[in-house]
């Protein structure tokens, strides 16, 4: 699968990204693919060339992009537990500076790029991110349920607290089709709880699954996080979600 590199204009600026997609000269359904906190860096373009090879055309965005071009952030080939605290100590303040205000105003960006590329099908996208990226995915969703058919994130961020814009205090707008795989003590049995009670309430189609024996980050081959076993059944869950909801057939 080819990787292009490319530009995504944006009321704050210009957003650096990649994209990835069959190179057989057809239009196929968008993605839109949400970094997690550690940013652009090679393994997210593996993961977007695999869902790309399923038929998808993958856009990537650097969701730093005010702080400066990808990496933002130096990283080391593979990030173990024992540099992740500094590592952290550099990248929560860009965490922090990305507000729910740039998040949603990011998404209409993101989600007009996307849908005008040459490359992409007409009808509906599918959102996906992992880590802080499944907090954005979902708000990319709710903000358009007009456009946005499938959103899946995984070892994902706060989903659940007590601000009032709460990603779980907005699903009443989604139409989506949602899967959720968390890893063991990415959210507490009762933020479990709260979040199902929401999406039950606003009557959205979706799986809220505790992937065995992981941690968070359990997708992500650069780190001491990654969990194969479960990378696997992430692919399990994402490629059939993604496949219903934006067949053209």
């Amino acid at each position: 699968m080819p990787i292009k590199t490319l530009r995504i204009p944006t009321p704050d600026g210009q957003a650096d990204a990649f994209a990835a997609f069959p190179d057989d000269g057809e239009r196929h359904p968008g993605v839109l693919m949400y970094m997690d906190a550690l940013g652009l860096r090679p393994v997210l373009q593996e993961m977007a060339q695999e869902l790309a090879g399923h038929g998808y055309y993958v856009l990537v965005p650097n969701v730093y992009y005010r702080h400066g071009p990808a990496p933002v952030v130096d990283l080391p080939d593979h990030i173990t537990a024992e540099i992740r605290p500094e590592l952290f100590g550099k990248l929560m303040p860009l965490v922090q500076a990305h507000t729910t205000e740039f998040a949603l105003r990011d998404a209409d960006a993101y989600l007009e790029f996307l849908i005008a590329q040459p490359e992409v099908s007409p009808g509906p996208v599918a959102v996906t991110g992992y880590c802080m990226g499944a907090v954005l995915a979902m708000r990319a969703a709710t903000a358009h349920p007009d456009r946005v058919a499938a959103v899946a994130g995984f070892h994902p961020g706060a989903l659940v607290t007590d601000a009032p814009d709460s990603p779980h205090r907005l699903v009443s707008s989604l139409t989506a089709e949602v899967h959720l795989g968390l890893a063991v003590n990415d959210l507490s049995p009762e933020g479990i709880s709260e979040l199902s009670q929401a999406l039950d309430a606003a009557d959205v189609r979706y799986t809220c699954e505790i992937y065995p024996d992981t941690v968070h980050g359990f997708t992500m081959s650069d780190t001491d996080a990654f969990n194969p076993a479960a990378l696997k059944l992430h692919w399990e869950r994402l490629i059939p979600l993604l496949d219903r909801a934006l067949s053209t057939e």
